[in-house]
């Protein structure tokens, strides 16, 4: 083609045509990028968005939350980068968060004026109430924020006077680390012993017995089932044996405690006493939808429900023993095998949960467990039995949703190779590269010089 005065004038126009063109499409893309957003989480657990827990409990958060931070400039110290990363993760699912960083070297009276303890602490505030908080991590700031939105509204009362499990207590048998880690849910922990004090106070959200070892007086198995009249709400575990003249309140319940001691050989197969059932799989319900994890029951019993018509509790298993498992009736000395004269075969019910619709449109809970040990301090850490007692006293508590959040784990960190791939990949960078960029400065060089 004839190149003309005409065709490089038009050229011209269309390079600079082009050229506009191209900054306004920039223009409007940077615009778009102002006014929409839009995000995607390829982690293999999400782990850079928020859990659905967390998602959950924004939406019950009606007030504005206000967060402290005490961290050095981000020049300084990567504190800064994290918080603003996480808090921003909640900004997301809510706006009226408000995230403020005071430095502590530039302002040290504030510091110490607020008990500041380290760099990176926060202060949490939501509807008057603080806490401060001290790891910076999703499932500590959910849990603080459960603390505060339910800050004082449930109390959990421990019966005493009968040699029970002491919430307090620090002996192997008694649940001191398990009550603290309900404090840190934000529930209110209580003993009552009903011969001093015969009134159970309205504002008892759940009552406890846990393991009571000298017979009730009949005045406070009254007191007890007059509390289940009233819908109250209650947590029983009972060692397998005697009920301590407690047998009234299980025919309350309609419920049998069945007499025996669980045995399951596939703990003894793990080096577990055969005496500690083993709980792999759950019936369906509220307190186990997606728990997977194993729990284990040092001495247990056996629960069934009474066939009884006059009742008005929707009675369901929670948890149970595995189907090699059997309720022994006889004596544990020696060799004990399954007698199927006397002894029953698993599955066999640990735990039972009750439900009974009150006039008030509200729901009255009972949860029953033939074991007091599963949430004592020496087998609180057995394989999930924290969590499953967790589980049970938020759906007690009827915060059925208020679940542990379990941490986020980055199994897409490390690549994973077969040795041979890892030798071909070494291999190409090493000589295939250099190979192919030799080659291609030598076929440039000759197609240039042949011109």
């Amino acid at each position: 083609m004839e190149i003309t005065k005409k065709n490089r004038r038009n050229l011209k126009l269309q390079n600079i045509t082009f050229i506009v063109l191209f900054i306004i499409a920039m223009g409007l893309l940077a615009w778009l990028t102002q006014k929409y957003k839009f995000e995607s989480d390829w982690t293999a657990t999400q782990r850079n968005t928020l859990s659905a827990a967390s998602i959950e409990l924004l939406k019950k958060i009606e007030g504005d939350i206000s967060i402290t931070a005490f961290a050095r400039e981000a020049d300084v110290s990567q504190l800064r980068t994290a918080i603003k990363d996480l808090i921003g993760k909640y900004q997301k699912h809510k706006k009226n968060i408000e995230l403020a960083f005071i430095n502590p070297e530039i302002d040290p009276a504030t510091t110490r004026k607020l008990g500041i303890q380290a760099e990176g602490e926060m202060i949490i505030s939501l509807s008057g109430r603080t806490e401060h908080l001290l790891s910076i991590k999703e499932q500590d700031l959910t849990n603080t924020l459960q603390r505060l939105l339910r800050s004082g509204n449930h109390t959990i009362r421990f019966l005493t006077g009968h040699a029970e499990r002491n919430p307090n207590g620090k002996a192997n048998h008694d649940y001191e680390l398990f009550t603290k880690s309900l404090m840190a849910k934000g529930l209110q922990i209580s003993t009552l012993n009903l011969a001093e004090t015969p009134l159970i106070p309205e504002n008892t959200t759940t009552l406890v017995i846990a393991g009571p070892q000298i017979n009730y007086l009949q005045g406070e198995v009254k007191l007890i089932q007059d509390f289940i009249k009233q819908g109250g709400n209650l947590l029983w575990l009972q060692e397998p044996g005697n009920l301590y003249k407690l047998a009234p309140l299980a025919k309350q319940l309609n419920i049998e405690f069945i007499k025996g001691v669980i045995v399951d050989p596939t703990t003894q197969m793990l080096g577990i006493p055969a005496t500690s059932a083993l709980a792999e799989t759950y019936p369906p319900h509220a307190i186990t939808q997606n728990f997977t994890v194993g729990t284990l029951y040092p001495h247990s019993g056996g629960l069934k429900v009474l066939d009884a018509k006059d009742t008005h509790w929707q009675a369901t298993p929670l948890v149970q023993s595995t189907s090699r498992s059997w309720l022994e009736a006889g004596k544990l000395q020696g060799v004990v095998e399954f007698n199927d004269s006397i002894d029953t075969m698993g599955p066999i019910n640990i735990a039972l949960v009750m439900e009974k619709k009150l006039s008030n449109d509200k729901t009255q809970r009972v949860v029953v467990v033939a074991d007091s040990d599963f949430i004592s301090n020496q087998y609180l850490g057995n394989l999930g039995n924290k969590d499953m007692g967790l589980k049970i006293f938020n759906w007690l508590n009827n915060d059925d949703k208020l679940i542990s959040i379990a941490a986020t784990t980055a199994p897409d960190q490390q690549i994973q190779l077969d040795p041979t791939l890892w030798a071909v990949i070494g291999l190409f960078f090493l000589a295939g590269l250099p190979v192919i960029f030799i080659a291609s400065g030598i076929i440039i060089w000759r197609k240039r010089r042949n011109r």
